[in-house]
């Protein structure tokens, strides 16, 4: 399915969005590695309207502004609404879903669901992000990066925007501001990890559940950190179920193991 490029005004910044598909409204906030595709966007665009934003300083242009993640989450709800969206699903990847936690917290009005894709919000103590050569970061991000296509080599000026971005945004492996927020949440979240992942340990997931009233808990067997792209059918399935059914999703709210 092609996506198509387009650009929407938002609190002073221009921001780059991909599209595809129709039906109800799929935000995706991407990881601190920039907008990426992966075929799990295309089986999600099968049924619903993705929407995949680039956040302002994670791609061309450099954003000098935002100081924190609750700025950029009101930036990224102004994004929103600048498309005409009043109510939408969320998705949010890695670090995008520290973004969509806070986006969730404060304009719960615009959030029907809340998916967190190997969220960054909670992390142990010391977690490093992934770094290096593409080589390096495939070992980190994938559990069989020898199945994948090679990650494309970064363009430098916007690589080192994006760590500048990441690493002013990134905030404390554990936030008390955010946590003790999460338990009046009360939209429906789905948090999958991989049980591979070698950035975060699945094991941070067991948070999200004690701290979230409406939360399910995923862990997608022989997947590393990047989910999507390495279990795209799997991913997909699952999300889009949830996405289908909220408080009626067939797995259950125990912790719970998707095999192939």
């Amino acid at each position: 399915m092609a996506f198509r490029e387009g650009w929407i005004e938002a609190d002073g910044f221009q921001i780059r969005y991909l599209e595809a598909g129709e039906g109800t409204p799929l935000v995706h906030l991407h990881g601190a590695g920039g907008l990426r595709l992966t075929p799990a966007h295309e089986l999600q665009a099968q049924r619903h309207r993705v929407i995949a934003f680039e956040m302002p300083g994670f791609g061309a242009e450099e954003n000098r502004r935002t100081r924190d993640m609750p700025e950029l989450a009101a930036t990224m709800a102004a994004a929103m609404r600048g498309l005409g969206l009043d109510r939408a699903d969320l998705m949010g990847t890695s670090l995008g879903g520290r973004t969509a936690l806070w986006l969730a917290l404060q304009e719960p009005q615009l959030v029907t669901a809340l998916v967190l894709e190997a969220p960054a919000a909670i992390r142990p103590e010391g977690a490093a992000p992934p770094a290096g050569p593409p080589e390096e970061m495939a070992r980190r991000l994938y559990a069989h990066p020898e199945r994948l296509p090679p990650l494309p080599p970064p363009d430098p000026a916007q690589r080192a925007r994006a760590l500048g971005m990441a690493a002013r945004l990134r905030g404390p492996a554990r936030d008390p501001a955010l946590e003790r927020r999460l338990p009046a949440l009360t939209t429906p979240t789905l948090v999958l990890f991989g049980t591979l992942d070698a950035v975060i340990p699945p094991r941070m997931g067991r948070h999200y559940k004690e701290l979230l009233p409406d939360c399910h808990l995923v862990l997608v067997y022989d997947a590393g950190h990047a989910i999507a792209a390495e279990r795209p059918e799997a991913f997909a399935e699952v999300v889009l179920d949830f996405l289908d059914r909220h408080d009626a999703f067939v797995i259950s709210r125990a912790e719970t193991v998707i095999h192939p």
